[in-house]
């Protein structure tokens, strides 16, 4: 008698549960080699056809384990530093700072508490991306260390050199001396979907070769301090000794780097994030070339459209990056560019988010030429701009001014139909109240208001105009203490 696979079984079960097939019904199973390690099983019960695709992570784990290792670091005793390779210094941190807190839950191999046996070795994963030897892994399993070690799929052992390492994008290069070694076959992360199987081979607490799979719960993930980084989040279960390691697609590609958990214990809850692939070849390539990672710097502060921001800018969809500071010096402000443009693309590449923006900027080189397609006065428009480097002018050194009366004397009026009290002062019209519609789109008491859309304010009659001029959805550009931004009030 013929035995049915074990896999068969499990997919009779599957369906059945979900009312795909009756008592009477046929069933037979099916490997499709086109959509890569995937079961396809179909179903014929009374109401018709169900087809189903469910994950076979065997052939993968076969296929792609061997290129994937276990990396300890450690660090001779008495050579303890404590600024770190991950660009995070520990030392900064006294104790109980709630700032620790929330880094722990970011960083998977952070201590909870000093421990003295056990702060000088570090453990994580990584995988081969050459056959003579390069590894990715992250920053952050190599901080403070400099003695790594590489243990092979075949218990090979070797000495690793540090060939560099990003802590803005918590990739690091290594190198061994070996060659003909097995290596990973690299994907497009840009093409995977939400809801799409995804599986993680690396070395959770020490744990080497373990398997662990999931979906793909969400893409472009933006992380506090991580701009230039579109996480891939997951419910793959990651854990400490997972990071570094290979996030796999079911075409057993990797797809991204298995980077941070949130958690409030230390472990797995749930939600992981990984490094797109992409990304990380960008900065592993440099590293090998250069020894270190350039970004472009387009020199602007930006903020989301909200649906109220995009109807007052007169936009059908909200998406792109609403400019609401430019950098004084800066490659934007040189290319004309200007407080209130949103920024719709980049090369013709669609900038959905504001959290866009950033990454495609800094993954290309600086002194590059772009073209920006923007909106501006309700049409679209071109921008070309010549990007410098990252680090020479930023927003944080650059404030925007204070939010704070300057002590003038000046009269101030009321706009009831609006609920705002202002007062004018050299820095623009500064809220002395705010109520109604004006509180219920966020001004407050203290906030200055410089223009409406982009269309300068300074007194009574400059913004009665341009409020008349903006329609029932007026958008506001807001000095609000060191930051700028827009705040969008509707009329009802």
């Amino acid at each position: 008698m013929r035995r049915t696979p074990k896999w068969m079984f499990t997919a009779t079960a599957v369906a059945l549960l979900l009312g795909g097939c009756d008592k009477g019904s046929s069933w037979f199973g099916r490997e499709d080699d086109n959509q890569g390690f995937v079961k396809t099983i179909e179903t014929d019960g009374k109401n018709g056809s169900v087809a189903m695709l469910l994950p076979d992570f065997t052939q993968l784990v076969e296929q792609e384990g061997a290129a994937v290792v276990n990396i300890q670091a450690s660090r001779d005793a008495g050579s303890r530093n404590q600024a770190d390779p991950a660009g995070m210094d520990q030392s900064q941190f006294p104790d109980n700072d709630p700032f620790y807190e929330f880094f722990k839950r970011l960083v998977p191999n952070m201590p909870s508490e000093p421990q003295d046996a056990e702060e000088n070795f570090n453990f994580g994963s990584g995988f081969i991306i050459s056959a003579d030897g390069y590894i990715l892994t992250n920053t952050h399993v190599l901080a403070g260390m400099n003695n790594i070690k590489v243990l092979l799929n075949d218990k090979r052992e070797y000495s690793a050199k540090l060939v560099g390492s990003d802590a803005q994008s918590d990739v690091a290069l290594l190198k061994i001396d070996a060659q003909d070694l097995p290596t990973v076959k690299v994907g497009n992360p840009k093409q995977l979907k939400v809801g799409e199987w995804v599986a993680a081979i690396g070395a959770p607490f020490g744990f080497d070769n373990s398997v662990t799979a999931g979906i793909v719960s969400a893409k472009g993930r933006s992380l506090p301090n991580e701009n230039y980084t579109p996480f891939i989040q997951t419910d793959v279960a990651i854990n400490p000794g997972n990071s570094g390691g290979p996030l796999f697609n079911l075409r057993g590609q990797v797809v991204g780097i298995n980077s941070q958990i949130y958690s409030r214990s230390g472990g797995f809850m749930g939600i992981s994030f990984a490094i797109p692939i992409d990304v990380a070849m960008n900065v592993a390539e440099q590293l090998k070339t250069t020894g270190k990672v350039q970004r472009g710097r387009l020199g602007v502060v930006i903020q989301e459209v909200s649906y109220d921001l995009a109807k007052s800018f007169g936009l059908e969809k909200a998406s792109g990056a609403l400019v609401s500071q430019v950098i004084a010096g800066g490659p934007a402000a040189k290319a004309g560019l200007q407080v209130g443009d949103i920024v719709q693309s980049v090369n013709g590449e669609e900038v959905k988010n504001s959290s866009d923006l950033p990454v495609m900027v800094g993954i290309t080189a600086p002194g590059k030429e772009i073209t920006l397609g923007i909106w501006r006065n309700g049409k679209s428009e071109s921008v070309k701009v010549t990007l410098d480097s990252m680090g020479s002018d930023t927003a944080a050194n650059n404030p925007a001014g204070s939010a704070a009366p300057d002590g003038s004397s000046a009269a101030g009026f009321q706009v009831p139909s609006l609920g705002l009290g202002l007062q004018q002062s050299q820095n623009g019209l500064v809220v002395i109240n705010s109520q109604g519609l004006a509180a219920q789109a966020g001004l407050r008491r203290g906030d200055v208001i410089v223009a409406v859309g982009q269309t300068s304010v300074s007194d009574e009659d400059s913004f009665n105009k341009a409020v008349a001029a903006a329609g029932k959805n007026i958008p506001l550009l807001v000095k609000r203490g060191s930051n700028t931004l827009f705040l969008a009030l509707t009329l009802q």
